[in-house]
């Protein structure tokens, strides 16, 4: 993948967890057809960025 596809798809993710449909990393790697741990380093990007993405395990799923 390169730098434009993972800029889009670090964009995806964003939304999905500002809309709040990112649930988990097992969904959230099944809807990028990716591994977990791809996810969390997609995660990791975007808090390096400034966006503070927490995970609520009450909620059991990804918020801003």
């Amino acid at each position: 993948m390169g730098f434009i596809g993972r800029k889009r798809k670090l964009g995806h993710l964003l939304i999905m967890i500002k809309n709040g449909g990112c649930i988990s990393l097992a969904q959230s790697a099944e809807t990028f057809s990716c591994s977990k741990r791809t996810i969390r380093r997609m995660l990791v990007d975007l808090r390096d960025e400034g966006h503070n993405i927490r995970y609520s395990k009450t909620m059991r799923k990804f918020y801003l």
